[in-house]
Protein backbone atom coordinates (compact mmCIF):
# COMPACT_ATOMS: atom_id res chain seq x y z
CA UNK A 1 0.00 0.00 0.00
CA UNK A 2 1.64 3.24 -1.36
CA UNK A 3 0.96 6.67 0.68
CA UNK A 4 -1.55 9.25 -0.14
CA UNK A 5 0.26 12.62 -1.25
CA UNK A 6 0.79 14.94 -3.54
CA UNK A 7 4.32 15.34 -4.72
CA UNK A 8 3.69 19.38 -4.98
CA UNK A 9 1.24 21.40 -4.13
CA UNK A 10 0.21 25.23 -5.60
CA UNK A 11 -1.81 26.64 -3.67
CA UNK A 12 -2.58 30.45 -5.67
CA UNK A 13 1.26 31.68 -5.47
CA UNK A 14 2.62 29.11 -3.15
CA UNK A 15 4.19 25.98 -4.11
CA UNK A 16 4.71 23.38 -1.26
CA UNK A 17 7.19 20.36 -2.85
CA UNK A 18 7.08 17.23 -0.29
CA UNK A 19 10.13 15.76 0.88
CA UNK A 20 11.81 13.98 -1.82
CA UNK A 21 14.47 11.62 -1.42
CA UNK A 22 17.35 9.77 -3.75
CA UNK A 23 14.99 7.43 -5.53
CA UNK A 24 14.82 7.58 -9.37
CA UNK A 25 11.09 7.72 -9.25
CA UNK A 26 11.26 6.19 -12.97
CA UNK A 27 13.16 2.98 -12.12
CA UNK A 28 12.67 2.64 -8.48
CA UNK A 29 16.50 2.46 -8.04
CA UNK A 30 18.54 4.12 -5.10
CA UNK A 31 22.39 4.65 -4.85
CA UNK A 32 24.54 3.74 -1.73
CA UNK A 33 26.25 7.33 -2.38
CA UNK A 34 25.03 10.38 -0.22
CA UNK A 35 26.60 12.45 -3.30
CA UNK A 36 24.29 10.41 -6.14
CA UNK A 37 21.18 10.52 -3.87
CA UNK A 38 21.31 14.25 -3.21
CA UNK A 39 21.63 14.46 -7.12
CA UNK A 40 18.65 12.05 -7.73
CA UNK A 41 17.10 14.32 -4.99
CA UNK A 42 17.36 17.85 -6.42
CA UNK A 43 16.34 15.88 -9.86
CA UNK A 44 12.95 14.80 -8.26
CA UNK A 45 12.43 18.45 -7.01
CA UNK A 46 13.00 20.04 -9.65
CA UNK A 47 10.91 17.83 -11.77
CA UNK A 48 8.00 18.68 -9.40
CA UNK A 49 8.94 22.40 -9.55
CA UNK A 50 8.25 22.27 -13.45
CA UNK A 51 4.86 20.18 -13.26
CA UNK A 52 3.27 23.02 -10.96
CA UNK A 53 4.90 26.15 -13.07
CA UNK A 54 8.49 27.18 -11.04
CA UNK A 55 12.04 26.46 -11.06
CA UNK A 56 15.13 26.91 -8.50
CA UNK A 57 14.45 30.98 -8.50
CA UNK A 58 11.08 30.61 -7.10
CA UNK A 59 11.63 28.39 -3.98
CA UNK A 60 12.43 30.48 -0.99
CA UNK A 61 12.57 27.96 2.01
CA UNK A 62 14.39 24.44 1.86
CA UNK A 63 14.78 21.76 4.47
CA UNK A 64 17.22 19.03 4.18
CA UNK A 65 16.99 16.38 6.49
CA UNK A 66 19.85 13.85 7.32
CA UNK A 67 20.09 10.51 9.17
CA UNK A 68 24.43 11.39 9.35
CA UNK A 69 25.09 14.72 10.20
CA UNK A 70 28.71 14.02 9.31
CA UNK A 71 27.09 13.54 5.86
CA UNK A 72 25.57 16.93 5.59
CA UNK A 73 29.45 18.80 4.54
CA UNK A 74 29.49 16.03 1.06
CA UNK A 75 26.31 17.19 -0.34
CA UNK A 76 27.31 20.73 -0.26
CA UNK A 77 28.91 20.99 -4.05
CA UNK A 78 25.56 19.23 -5.25
CA UNK A 79 23.27 21.90 -3.53
CA UNK A 80 25.97 25.00 -4.78
CA UNK A 81 25.27 23.33 -8.73
CA UNK A 82 21.53 23.98 -8.20
CA UNK A 83 21.36 26.75 -5.51
CA UNK A 84 24.59 28.92 -6.52
CA UNK A 85 22.69 32.03 -8.09
CA UNK A 86 19.43 31.88 -5.63
CA UNK A 87 20.15 31.33 -2.54
CA UNK A 88 16.63 30.21 -0.18
CA UNK A 89 16.66 29.65 3.63
CA UNK A 90 17.46 26.89 4.33
CA UNK A 91 17.53 24.21 7.49
CA UNK A 92 19.34 21.37 7.84
CA UNK A 93 17.84 18.31 10.67
CA UNK A 94 19.65 15.75 11.63
CA UNK A 95 17.21 13.30 11.98
CA UNK A 96 16.46 9.31 11.25
CA UNK A 97 14.09 8.82 8.07
CA UNK A 98 11.49 6.08 6.99
CA UNK A 99 13.55 4.18 5.38
CA UNK A 100 17.37 2.96 6.14
CA UNK A 101 18.38 3.16 2.33
CA UNK A 102 17.84 7.39 2.50
CA UNK A 103 20.48 9.26 3.27
CA UNK A 104 18.80 12.47 2.16
CA UNK A 105 15.60 14.15 2.17
CA UNK A 106 14.62 17.60 0.72
CA UNK A 107 11.46 19.48 0.83
CA UNK A 108 10.85 23.21 -0.52
CA UNK A 109 8.61 25.77 -0.63
CA UNK A 110 8.40 28.10 -3.59
CA UNK A 111 6.58 31.63 -4.06
CA UNK A 112 5.72 32.23 -7.96
CA UNK A 113 4.59 36.00 -7.82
Amino acid sequence: MEMAFSRAVRSGEWIYVSGCTGYNYETGVISDSIEDQTEQTFLNIENALKEVGADWNHVVKINYYIPDQNDFPKTWPIIRKYLSEHLPACTAIACPLVNDKLKIEIDVIAHVA
